[in-house]
């Protein structure tokens, strides 16, 4: 009950205050730049990181993103940007 008075709450807030989702929900923003990079804001920490793969840990599930040639460029506490090519962006949810 609490969690669904919550989500009430972050969405009248959205409305009302015209403010982004991602920032009152807590959500992550991705941005991508064709196939070749792509910045994500609001994760909670790298969980696997190879050249051809990165997953980052979520509020809620996680984010897979698959591809080759990967090199981070910038990584800060809630901040990441990837180069590489990018071949998939997954979602998952626990």
């Amino acid at each position: 009950m609490a969690k669904k008075w919550g989500q009430i709450v972050r969405s009248w807030m959205t409305k009302s205050m015209e403010l982004p989702q991602d920032v009152i929900m807590d959500l992550p923003r991705i941005t991508m730049i064709g196939q070749i990079h792509i910045y994500i804001e609001n994760h909670r920490g790298l969980l696997t990181f190879s050249d051809k793969e990165l997953r980052l840990l979520l509020k809620q599930g996680q984010l897979l993103i698959k591809g080759s040639s990967f090199v981070i460029k910038t990584i800060l506490p809630e901040e990441i940007l990837l180069e590489g090519k990018i071949d998939q962006v997954l979602y998952i949810d626990e």
